[in-house]
């Protein structure tokens, strides 16, 4: 576009007699001839010389023609701009025109002369040649106070006097379409300016227009409002670091389509200037019109206002969240909007795109102002990798991305991690996945999401899989992680059973034995013997190695059997399966069944003491009754014990551990291993009563004597003590009583075989009196054993009655472990309270027993 000063002189005049007077180029063109005859031949050559040269010709001329007032008040004005830099040859024409036109009606009765300034041309620019000289002064200044001469302050108060005196300016269609021009740009025109009260543009109201064209500029300044709000965030943005790469694609994004909307305002400037230069009228149907500005701004005002609205929208947002925003907008109906935002979302995503296929394919992770949904934690240690030290960020997950993808998105580039950092395998990526070409520009981004189920999910499918099965085949064939875990069942869950019968023998001597005096070297010693005796034997050295003794914090009064533990070293790769809070399950399991398991070696032991001492004692009578009760007692305990045994070992550890075995040969990835393994430990503390809801603060421990029977209650569940949570403690009290049997029966057998010693002794005694020839025994030896003896069978009653306690003590628990079953919300335990009451002695004593199985599941639903 040419500027004013490389215009012709006569262009020059006409177009600054258009803008001064507001009106079309016809309506001044009788002004513009005259002005050029009074300027003269001598004005236009001179046009392209000196500013200051062309400034005193100017004034010779008003002197010359005796307007000697109007020659001082030009050269205040002349000094005035080229004080201020405004120097240009258009201000010296512009006051010439002010001064020598006059109105056209008495310019046809005058010669070139112009003897004086038309009164009707003064009130119409005299305010407006005020607007110049204030637009161009500070604002600390006013044109009347500083430096305008009195004549010139004269005129502009006169003419803005008149037009007041009128209420309102008469504003042209032409000058409207130059300050939309400059609206358009966010720049305040004329007579339309931005209202802050109102934050919208505003056609000044002392403006004379129809109601037609105000409502039309109104419209067409709306461009302003959107183009000001778009150019304003970009601004804010651009320059901000932290915004992020995200940030940085979509403010250059809507940088690239506030380019295209400069190059359509560039064309319109064009075709105005065209149309000065060219002195176009208004009137012809080339001309640009407020209507014609409407046509041509109607595509890109729906595309500000689409880019207002995602701006809008994108308020605080930053990486993947800033995309799914974007991605919100491409749900519509409207092809041209959706073409728009899908051309923005592939700019935007570019970003997160590489951010994901460098994750993928390299397992690198560089998000500095975190953008992408894959978050890492430096503190974390390597030990803690793929549990604590990669996470996702939710909310920045894009949308256009499910949580699927996202969660193998997250698991391939851990995988990669742990195979570097934790494996320390250290084979290409290229080796393990086919590599295939990611996202390198937008327009790569923008062909992938045309195809989002398919090319995309295909991709991230194809890193997963193959990622995951090369660290399942590592850690299988390289670290024996399924091996491992049978050994896990075999040793702490007690699945080798010649194993652990074999060292239970081994260690009773020891075990018995207050925990205090325990040495752990020792009990390792008789470990290895154990194995070396046992199957045990067959299995590799690396899960041997692994095995070993752990003693418990010893507590007062604590035995070996309460404080000794087996233990299984793990490290490595394998520690992320088998975690520390893994292993305490374990240990509490390992306790659990090593006490169960204990008292059904004291129950073998106790019937080994009845077959042995049932022929022994058989001279003895009247310890028949004892005997029996006994027996009686050992072989409720014994089934018990047993059906208990049956529930642990197949119903609850080989059930869970064939589904953990299926769903691990079934894994896709380490994470449904860690997740097998995980349910598998809760499902036997859950089934074994060790979860949070068996293990109750309640211990019933200690000897008959210092126990009572609970009393009866009226109802169930109401009675606190009668709450799920002491099912772990009614059972640990049946285990104290199978003890407590041990004790009193080994004291009873002790005292039996003490007096059948005696009594033999005393027969032997006889007999071999008789053989040397002389009395068996004598009075007095007579009456002594009949003493003893009698005090011995005074005793049996005691006997009688401590088993009779003890055997009441017993059925107490039970029957309240078997009320206690009833309530489960576990379908097996529930099954198991009628089991254990094979031949419904308790169910004859306990009302609440009688209700049948399928009442207590509805009974439990409702509750």
């Amino acid at each position: 576009m040419a500027t004013p000063d490389q215009k012709s002189p006569n262009v020059l005049l006409q177009n600054l007699c258009c803008r001064i007077l507001g009106r079309s180029e016809a309506d001044v063109a009788q002004q513009f001839q005259f002005a050029v005859r009074v300027i003269g031949s001598n004005f236009a050559p001179t046009v392209e010389r000196d500013e200051f040269l062309v400034a005193e010709k100017i004034k010779k001329e008003l002197i010359r023609q005796r307007r000697e007032a109007d020659a001082a008040l030009f050269s205040e004005l002349h000094r005035k701009l080229h004080s201020q830099g405004v120097l240009k040859n258009k201000w010296s024409i512009l006051y010439l025109l002010l001064n020598l036109s006059e109105d056209p009606r008495k310019q046809a009765n005058k010669s070139h002369q112009g003897s004086g300034v038309g009164d009707c041309l003064r009130q119409q620019l005299g305010s407006r040649l005020a607007w110049t000289l204030t637009a161009s002064q500070p604002s600390s200044q006013t044109p009347t106070s500083k430096g305008i001469p009195c004549a010139m302050s004269r005129n502009m108060t006169r003419a803005r006097r008149d037009g007041d005196a009128s209420g309102t300016m008469e504003i042209t269609e032409a000058a409207l379409v130059r300050d939309i021009l400059y609206v358009f740009q966010g720049i305040d025109g004329k007579n339309i300016k931005m209202s802050s009260t109102d934050n919208c543009y505003k056609v000044e109201g002392k403006a004379n227009l129809n109601k037609s064209l105000r409502d039309t500029a109104v419209r067409l300044a709306e461009l302003g409002w959107l183009h000001n709000k778009i150019r304003k965030y970009t601004d804010q943005r651009s320059l901000d670091r932290s915004f992020g790469l995200v940030g940085q694609s979509f403010c250059a994004a809507l940088h690239q389509e506030l380019k295209e909307y400069y190059r359509l305002l560039s064309v319109l400037h064009s075709q105005l200037q065209l149309e000065d230069d060219q002195g176009v009228n208004l009137g012809l149907e080339s001309s640009l019109t407020l209507r014609r500005l409407l046509v041509w701004t109607y595509d890109p005002k729906i595309r500000l206002k689409t880019l207002a609205a995602l701006v809008d929208h994108c308020q605080g947002r930053k990486g993947g969240e800033l995309a799914s925003a974007v991605h919100a907008y491409t749900k519509t109906g409207d092809p041209y909007m959706r073409s728009l935002v899908q051309h923005i979302l592939s700019l935007v995503s570019h970003p997160v795109l590489s951010f994901l296929y460098r994750w993928i394919y390299d397992g690198e992770l560089e998000d500095t102002y975190h953008e992408f949904f894959v978050a890492s934690d430096p503190t974390v240690k390597t030990d803690r990798l793929w549990h604590d030290k990669y996470t996702l960020r939710k909310s920045m997950i894009p949308s256009f991305m499910t949580m699927d993808q996202s969660r193998k998105v997250l698991l391939i580039g851990k995988s990669i991690n742990f195979l570097h950092q934790v494996c320390h395998d250290q084979m290409p990526t290229t080796k393990m996945i086919a590599v295939t070409k990611s996202a390198e520009s937008p327009q790569d981004a923008a062909d992938l999401f045309t195809d989002l189920e398919n090319a995309f999910q295909g991709k991230i499918d194809a890193a997963y899989f193959e990622t995951s099965k090369y660290l399942l085949d590592v850690l299988n064939k390289k670290y024996s992680l399924l091996d491992h875990m049978q050994a896990m069942r075999r040793y702490l869950l007690l699945g080798q059973g010649d194993f652990i019968r074999h060292l239970m023998d081994l260690l009773k001597p020891e075990l018995v034995r207050p925990a205090t005096t325990l040495y752990q070297h020792n009990l390792t010693g008789i470990l290895e013997t154990a194995v070396r005796a046992t199957n045990a034997q067959f299995d590799s050295p690396e899960i041997l190695r692994r095995l070993d003794v752990r003693l418990l914090e010893v507590s007062p009064g604590d035995t070996g059997w309460d404080v000794f533990s087996l233990d299984y070293h793990v490290d490595g790769p394998i520690a992320t399966v088998f975690t520390r809070e893994c292993m305490s399950h374990y240990l509490r399991v390992f306790n659990f069944l090593w006490r169960a398991k204990r008292m059904e070696y004291i129950l073998t032991d106790i019937r080994k003491g009845h077959m042995c001492n049932a022929k022994l004692l058989r001279s003895m009578p009247e310890f028949s009754g004892v005997l029996h009760q006994c027996h009686i007692l050992a072989s409720e305990m014994v089934h018990f014990i047993h059906q208990m045994q049956y529930y642990i070992t197949f119903e609850v550890l080989e059930c869970s551990w064939d589904e953990l075995w299926n769903r691990v040969q079934q894994a896709q990835d380490l994470d449904h291993i860690i997740a097998a393994h995980e349910a598998f430990l809760d499902t036997i503390t859950s089934r074994c009563l060790l979860d949070s809801d068996s293990r109750g603060c309640l211990l019933v421990t200690g000897s008959p004597a210092s126990l009572q029977e609970p009393a009866e209650v009226s109802s169930f569940p109401s009675e606190p003590w009668l709450t799920p949570k002491v099912l772990l403690n009614q059972l640990r009290a049946v285990f104290d009583q199978i003890i407590e049997l041990q004790n009193t029966q080994d004291a009873i057998y002790r005292a039996a075989l003490e007096e059948l010693q005696r009594r033999l002794q005393f027969e032997e005694k006889k007999k071999q009196h008789e053989m040397e020839g002389q009395w068996g025994v004598t009075a007095a030896e007579e009456e002594e054993e009949n003493r003893r003896v009698q005090e011995f069978q005074e005793s049996i009653p005691k006997m009688c009655s401590q088993l009779r306690i003890l055997t009441h003590f017993y059925q107490g628990i039970v029957q309240q472990f078997l009320v206690l079953l009833t309530t489960s919300s576990d379908e097996s335990l529930r099954f198991l309270s009628f089991r254990l009451d094979f031949n419904e002695h308790y169910k004859a004593r306990e009302p609440r027993l009688r209700v049948s199985l399928g009442s207590r599941g509805r009974r439990i639903s409702h509750t």
